[in-house]
């Protein structure tokens, strides 16, 4: 399905609040945290400042941490194995947090200690060069990059990153560029990779320059190339599905072992050069990954903090089980923030047509009991759109007054519905079938109950569920979803939620939305060469598309994890919402 694999792993992580809870570190707070109401701090506070760089912001070594100092090793608690580490075979938010210290990719994003982003050249020497308003793009490579093995990384390598991306077994990866590259969501019929012998005729190349002529303007192209699945991958060692179990590195580490589902140790790669690296400092001489560890486990062994875990971190976000001692015992210990992901619930447009009963359902609906529900704050700050705050050009907006009161008003909705003589309308609501969202599902009904509504309740099993609500023809009225930008741009959230074209069995409009003024707002914005107007565009969507009713804000998700007392440093990656390798380091 076109549902993001990326964002599909960040929403089923966190529907079953009951194996995992998300919490904060950001600037912005809640002012009550009961989950019965209370007016709430609006999510402005939060907003991630994303900026484009010059090229002499890309260049390197990236800006010291205070305090740091090389060396030591580092242990990664995980219950999982990475499913893929080949670039082109990258989605998964947790296979790019490892993926980020081995495979630089032609621009990158660099991440002050206040968690704003500047987006730089990473390969590039800067964020590359626009023509044709947004057609046509060119990067030029740096000096001084070179793979593990000492040679230099080309332009050839950088090519066949983007060509090997079209070969038939590379089916996990992102599809954004090689369908702007031939013009066609059926890509492979035009080119079948690189393995014939021949060039992608969209791509060019010229000395230490590439050139992409896209069939399509994307005026933000260069965000989209900070993505892993578009990493360079060296020509001559091209080891085709086999190059997954041990990819070459241009990053500050590589691999030494990998054992699979067993553990995996990187070491320093020597042949990387820190002066030509503006995001990366990789103090850490190895980190060691063991895989196999329950959650639970990972944090009662962090929390004892002794022996070797001291040197620790949690790969995943610690389980509710253990946030309320995480945070009496290890205050000083937690690492967490604004998670890119954001929880709506989806009302489908196409069986609820009326847009007054939409707005019934909305002011009646019981966030903040749902909230509580799943773990209280630590669940998320309360969501009004559905743009997520680290997303560029974010702006804090409320259209249903879900701030002031998130606790939801049965009541007004109720007059709604008398209003526009719908009471008594029959709404059926979905849920997955799990302890926690079976209490979610009572106090759902009996809010839309007191507000008037006739409600039928339908337990789905989890395995299913993207499968059923992702039908056009799903027999719910109301269904819970979640999404994360690819990108920090409105594009990769409205363009794949919201326009018409995107209604089809296992397409990501979940909510059926088929509004002409929005396709021409998210044309518009696509169209637009000023990013810093763009992202107004995209602010402004935002308060459009939750103007129509076609879903209900639910949160914005936070994660929460823990480390050892011996480490410092150790921050979330605001993209991958997990802990950054290569900002950490050993203390002495």
């Amino acid at each position: 399905m076109s549902f993001s694999r990326r964002n599909f792993l960040i929403a089923t992580g966190v529907v079953a609040a009951s194996s995992s809870v998300l919490s904060a570190c950001s600037s912005g707070d809640t002012t009550s945290s009961s989950g019965s109401g209370g007016k709430q701090q609006a999510a402005k506070a939060d907003a991630t400042v994303v900026k484009i760089g010059t090229a002499e912001d890309s260049k390197g070594p990236a800006p010291e941490v205070s305090g740091a100092k090389k060396g030591g090793k580092v242990s990664l608690l995980n219950d999982d194995d990475f499913s893929h580490l080949d670039p082109q075979r990258i989605y998964y938010a947790w296979n790019s947090l490892a993926a980020i210290v081995l495979s630089r990719t032609l621009t990158g994003y660099k991440i002050a200690d206040d968690g704003s982003m500047t987006l730089v050249g990473d390969l590039a020497t800067d964020t590359g060069t626009m023509k044709d308003a947004g057609k046509t793009w060119s990067f030029t490579l740096k000096d001084g990059v070179k793979w593990e093995d000492g040679s230099d990384v080309t332009v050839d390598d950088v090519r066949h990153g983007f060509e090997r991306a079209f070969a038939s077994y590379i089916t996990e990866g992102a599809m954004y560029v090689q369908t702007w590259l031939t013009g066609s969501q059926d890509y492979r019929k035009s080119y079948s990779g690189p393995y014939s012998g021949k060039h992608l005729k969209s791509i060019e190349t010229s000395g230490k320059t590439i050139t992409f002529h896209l069939a399509e303007a994307r005026p933000d192209f260069n965000y989209v190339l900070a993505m892993q699945s578009y990493a360079p991958t060296p020509v001559k060692k091209d080891t085709k599905q086999n190059y997954d179990k041990k990819p070459v590195s241009n990053g500050p580490y590589k691999i030494k072992t990998h054992v699979t589902d067993k553990s995996m140790t990187l070491v320093r790669n020597e042949h990387w050069d820190a002066a030509t690296d503006p995001i990366r400092n990789a103090y850490p001489d190895e980190f060691d990954f063991t895989f196999g560890i329950e959650a639970l486990t990972a944090a009662d062994r962090l929390l004892a903090d002794s022996g070797p875990d001291q040197y620790a971190v949690s790969w995943r976000t610690i389980p509710v089980e253990r946030v309320a001692k995480a945070q009496a015992q290890a205050k000083d210990r937690i690492f967490s923030g604004l998670s890119s992901g954001v929880s709506v619930y989806w009302i489908n447009t196409t069986r609820v047509a009326d847009k007054s009963v939409r707005e019934a359902i909305i002011k009646a609906w019981p966030t903040a009991s749902i909230r509580q529900l799943q773990g209280g704050a630590n669940r998320g700050d309360y969501a009004t759109g559905i743009m997520s705050p680290l997303v560029a050009g974010y702006e804090s907006q409320d259209v249903w007054g879900k701030l002031k009161n998130p606790a939801g008003d049965p009541a007004a909705a109720k007059k709604i519905l008398e209003k526009a003589g719908k009471t008594g309308t029959k709404i059926v609501y979905a849920y997955q079938n799990d302890p926690t969202n079976a209490k979610v599902k009572v106090v759902v009904e009996n809010a839309l109950k007191a507000a008037g509504f006739d409600v039928v309740t339908k337990p789905v099993d989890s395995t299913t569920w993207y499968d059923e609500t992702g039908k056009v023809g799903n027999p719910f009225d109301i269904y819970w979803g979640g999404w994360s930008s690819d990108w920090p741009t409105g594009y990769s959230v409205f363009q794949p939620l919201f326009d018409s074209k995107a209604i089809a069995d296992g397409g990501s409009n979940y909510s059926h939305l088929k509004d002409t003024s929005v396709d021409a707002a998210i044309k518009a914005a696509t169209a637009e060469t000023d990013q810093d107007k763009a992202n107004k565009m995209w602010a402004a969507l935002d308060k459009q598309v939750t103007e129509t009713a076609a879903f209900i804000p639910d949160v914005y998700m936070r994660r929460i994890y823990l480390h050892g007392s011996k480490l410092g440093n150790v921050k979330m990656d605001p993209n991958f919402d997990g802990c950054m390798l290569y900002k950490m380091y050993v203390k002495a």
